[in-house]
């Protein structure tokens, strides 16, 4: 079994997110492979075997305290407020989906005689076959996706709480002590609220004359509000990233540990014991399926072959806790089985077969 971590995936720093599951089968790009003379009649393609994508979302929480804090229950009551700089990180979620990549150890070649009508064959870029005698759109594929994860909600931009300097009196700029800044910004946040409601309610000398005018200086009035507040409550900006891990499933796995996850430091390696252990297990479960009808079983080397992938069950835990629980296909778990040529020699019409390259599993057969 081997694990392996790849890139960050995605990294985005917004105020809200959504989750999304998506599948990760991505769009299969094909081309057609002709059976004919110059190859003997045969083309050579590989069944798949099955990799484990994981994803686990990490949330970096950066607390920013704000130059006033201590005087923010003393001018404007509130006591609830960030008064020292700290970073923390939280593992909001993980997902599981399965890939189909060649197992190069499964090449084989499939023999289609010349006197078959026009044999032709569809493989995936990789050599992962898709169809035999039958046209394959992989659009009917789910489409292709960088993360299971979408970020929904406007994005900020992380820095330290500033002073928003356009919003304050020249007394203001020219105060000689913390402590008479902050009364000054204190007082400067109720003008801008007495301010906005003078406009809300008609009472302003100088209101704007439209209403998207009004928008406009309200908006600003509140940007203006907002920057000052932060100068005593302080500011919380978070950072989302997707960490990925792939996973090749040779046999079954019991709290295999995918990577250690910490409080302080986020995602680290699975042998770092600053992190609690996010493992995963992996059991086979019995096969359900059977080899498909259609003329005599051939050999290996001379029939069609293709995969009957096993089920297995996988659990993902973050400590105790829980994270994730599926059943999913592994073509390593299962078997392969073989469909006689003989079967594409009809003259009045070839027999025309549909994969699902991802697992090498026959879709559909056309008669």
């Amino acid at each position: 079994m081997k694990i392996k971590k790849v890139n960050l995936l995605v990294s985005f720093i917004a105020l809200s997110v959504l989750l999304v599951p998506i599948e990760l089968w991505g769009q299969t790009n094909v081309v057609k492979r002709t059976a004919s003379k110059s190859n003997d009649y045969g083309v050579s393609y590989f069944l798949p075997k099955t990799k484990i994508i994981l994803q686990a979302e990490v949330v970096k929480s950066d607390l920013t305290a704000g130059k006033y804090a201590k005087y923010a229950e003393k001018y404007l009551g509130i006591n609830d407020v960030i008064d020292q700089d700290q970073t923390s990180y939280s593992l909001q979620a993980v997902q599981v989906e399965t890939r189909g990549i060649p197992n190069l150890e499964e090449a084989y070649i499939i023999e289609l005689k010349s006197k078959t009508i026009a044999p032709f064959v569809y493989l995936s870029e990789d050599g992962l076959i898709c169809a035999i005698n039958s046209d394959y759109e992989p659009s009917t594929e789910a489409k292709p996706s960088e993360s299971f994860f979408k970020e929904k909600g406007n994005s900020i931009s992380v820095s330290a709480v500033k002073e928003p300097s356009s919003a304050f009196t020249e007394e203001y700029l020219r105060a000689g002590s913390i402590s008479k800044m902050a009364e000054l910004a204190s007082k400067q946040i109720f003008k801008l609220r007495e301010s906005r409601m003078d406009i809300l309610t008609g009472d302003a000398d100088n209101a704007p004359r439209d209403g998207e005018a009004m928008k406009i200086v309200l908006a600003s009035l509140e940007l203006q509000e907002k920057a000052l507040v932060e100068l005593f409550v302080g500011r919380e900006a978070k950072h989302y990233d997707i960490a990925e891990f792939e996973i090749d499933p040779a046999m079954e796995m019991e709290k295999e540990v995918v990577f250690r996850f910490s409080k302080y430091l986020g995602v680290v390696d699975a042998d770092d014991l600053s992190g609690i252990p996010v493992y995963l297990t992996l059991k086979k479960l019995e096969t359900i399926g059977a080899p498909l009808e259609g003329g005599k079983k051939e050999k290996i080397s001379k029939g069609l072959v293709y995969n009957l992938p096993g089920r297995a069950s996988l659990d993902v835990f973050y400590g105790t806790e829980q994270l994730y629980k599926d059943v999913i296909q592994v073509t390593q778990f299962g078997t392969t089985e073989v469909l006689a040529t003989s079967l594409f020699e009809d003259k009045k019409g070839p027999i025309k077969i549909i994969f699902y390259p991802q697992t090498g599993t026959v879709k559909q057969i056309i008669q």
